[in-house]
């Protein structure tokens, strides 16, 4: 897989929002905290458009995207934020100059779709943090996602779980958000696991659902051929007065328990101040031990 340049004080990156509407206000501390690490930031002529819950049309917040993928001086392009909506823009994108020239797409939750089609592609791309996190994230999540972009490398430590799986493997790291993750399956941005480390997150969620999410991937062979699974924040998860009877993380683990490869839990990336980033697309290394230490 391709992985975009470094970058360098002095390069440009851009802002777009692709899914959720967001304010000036909401942007501002990312915007003053990417200028004190020396980088020029391009904002989408679109990013403070409103249309209902979205940041303007459909046709809008796709124009912002393409015109910074056609921007062969945009080293970057940062998701302003999740919630809904980049799927359905999506197939209105045309990526043939992200291939001829790659460079970083960065976000998480609903930018799931995103890394899974760009990824699908052959490049790389970074799970991190948003301009709308950046006030509340901790020193280390905002120093994971300097260095990936800065020195290109990136290690995140973590304590062990109960449910672990111990093990010691390599490869390419895909995922993102289980729900978006889900809602892919059938279409031309399925996630490809096969021979891949898959990373999985949730928000929000009815535990039922995550037990048929999960059943999902399963039935549909996402764990065959996968080299471990790492699990994040599953955060804030709610139950029926009929209580389903086990937490996310058992959920997860009841369904992958008869396959082979390694597992982490409570993993530090998701939906939490400390949304340690990931390179999406780089060959890793995960020891899954006494304690978690990925190294990219």
């Amino acid at each position: 897989m391709i992985i975009p340049d470094k970058l360098n004080k002095g390069d440009k990156v851009a802002l777009v929002a692709t899914a959720r509407h967001i304010s000036l206000t909401e942007l501002e501390p990312a915007i003053n905290i990417l200028k004190e690490w020396g980088l020029i930031i391009v904002m989408g002529n679109n990013i403070l458009n409103k249309e209902n819950q979205f940041a303007g049309t459909d046709r809008e917040r796709a124009d912002d995207f393409q015109s910074m993928i056609d921007d062969d001086s945009i080293k970057a392009i940062i998701c302003s934020r999740g919630g809904y909506g980049t799927a359905r823009i999506i197939d209105l994108i045309d990526f043939t100059n992200l291939i001829k020239h790659p460079k970083w797409i960065i976000g998480y939750s609903d930018i799931t779709v995103l890394h899974s089609h760009i990824n699908n592609i052959g490049i790389a791309s970074l799970h991190s943090t948003m301009p709308i996190n950046f006030l509340d994230n901790t020193k280390e999540c905002l120093e994971t996602l300097y260095n990936c972009l800065f020195l290109a490398s990136n290690n995140i430590f973590c304590h062990a779980n109960s449910l672990n799986r111990k093990g010691n493997v390599s490869g390419e790291i895909v995922g993102g958000n289980l729900s978006v993750i889900y809602s892919l399956l059938g279409s031309a941005t399925d996630l490809d696991t096969r021979g891949k480390i898959l990373f999985i997150e949730d928000l929000d969620e009815y535990l039922y659902h995550i037990d048929r999410m999960i059943l999902n991937l399963k039935r549909n062979d996402k764990f065959v051929d996968i080299k471990a699974l790492i699990v994040g924040e599953m955060k804030d998860m709610h139950d029926n007065s009929n209580s389903f009877g086990k937490s996310a993380n058992e959920i997860v683990y009841e369904h992958i328990k008869d396959y082979n490869f390694p597992v982490c839990f409570d993993f530090p990336a998701g939906h939490m101040k400390n949304n340690q980033s990931i390179i999406f697309g780089k060959k890793s290394d995960i020891d899954i031990n006494k304690e978690v230490i990925l190294t990219q």
